[in-house]
C-alpha cells in the first residue's frame, strides 16, 4: 500500500507570469482552493499521510503548509532557475524510502485519477488521458502490450499515441533508485531534462506500463488558456462527476 506522494513544485511558472509574480503556480486558486491544497485534500482522502514537495520558486509558501498538513517536507531545489523537473526529483532522494505517486503541482484532477493507479497490482505506472485538445500536450507511444515507448510534444516524433500525459504517476522505490543510479553519472543531463524524460530513458531498459483513462477530467495550469479553461470547462465537469458520484453511493447505500 502507498503511503507517500512526490509533488513536483520548483518551477517559475514563466507562461503565468500575470499571476505567478507573487506566487508559485501551485496557488493558483479554483473556486477559492489552491490548486496545491485541492491536491493534498484528495491525497489524505485516498490514504496518503506523507507528501514531499520539491520546491524552488517562492519555497516559503510551501513551507507555510507545513503547519496545517501533518507529515508534510520540504526539499528545496537551490537551482530550480538553471534545472528542469527531474533535478528536483533526483534533488529529493535523502526523503524518498518508499513506493511513492508522483504528482506535478499546477494539475486541476478527478480524483479518480489517484483511485485507480492506488488500485492497480503494478508498481510503476504513469497515467494517461484520452484527447484533451489543451495547446500543450505531452503525447505517449505504447507497444503493443500497453509499455512505455516513448513521450513528446511533437506527433511526429511518435509511431503512435496511446493518451496523453496526465502528470499524475506510480513510481516503485526500485524504479526511483534506478534513475537516481543511471543520472548520477550523467549529472549534465540531469540538470537539463524533464522527469518524463529520464522515465523515458529508463523504459528503454526496465518497462514501465502505461493506464488511460480515456475520459478523465484533468488540466495543466502552465498559460492563461489553461487557466481559463480549468474554470469554465473541466471544473464544472469534475464538481458534476462528483455530483453524480455521490448519488450513486447514496443509491447504492441504500
Amino acid at each position: 500500500m502507498i503511503h507517500t506522494a512526490v509533488i513536483l513544485a520548483a518551477g517559475l511558472g514563466s507562461r503565468l507570469k500575470q499571476y505567478t509574480t507573487d506566487m508559485p503556480k501551485g496557488f493558483l486558486e479554483i473556486d477559492k482552493e489552491a490548486l496545491i491544497e485541492r491536491s493534498l485534500r484528495l491525497l489524505r482522502n485516498q490514504g496518503i499521510d506523507t507528501v514531499l514537495i520539491g520546491t524552488g520558486y517562492l519555497s516559503g509558501f510551501y513551507e507555510n503548509l507545513k503547519g496545517s498538513y501533518a507529515g508534510l517536507m520540504t526539499r528545496r531545489n537551490d537551482i530550480f532557475d538553471q534545472t528542469s523537473s527531474f533535478y528536483t526529483l533526483y534533488n529529493m532522494q535523502e526523503l524518498i524510502s518508499d513506493d511513492f505517486l508522483l504528482l506535478e503541482s499546477d494539475l486541476l484532477y478527478e480524483e479518480r485519477a489517484l483511485v485507480h493507479l492506488l488500485s492497480e497490482a503494478t508498481k510503476d505506472i504513469i497515467l494517461a488521458s484520452g484527447k484533451t485538445d489543451s495547446g500543450d500536450e505531452v503525447y505517449i507511444e505504447t507497444d503493443e502490450t500497453g509499455m512505455l515507448v516513448n513521450m513528446s510534444k511533437k506527433r511526429n516524433d511518435l509511431k503512435s499515441i496511446a493518451g496523453e500525459l496526465v502528470g499524475i504517476s506510480k513510481i516503485s522505490l526500485h524504479t526511483f533508485q534506478m534513475l537516481i543510479e543511471h543520472f548520477h553519472s550523467h549529472m549534465e543531463e540531469t540538470r537539463k531534462i524533464d522527469y518524463e524524460t529520464a522515465l523515458t530513458r529508463l523504459s528503454q531498459t526496465f518497462p514501465i506500463k502505461v493506464d488511460v483513462i480515456s475520459d478523465l477530467a484533468w488540466t495543466e495550469i502552465d498559460t492563461e488558456d489553461h487557466l481559463n479553461r480549468a474554470k469554465t470547462l473541466i471544473y464544472p465537469r469534475i464538481k458534476e462527476l462528483e455530483k453524480n458520484d455521490r448519488i450513486n453511493k447514496h443509491a447504492n447505500a441504500n
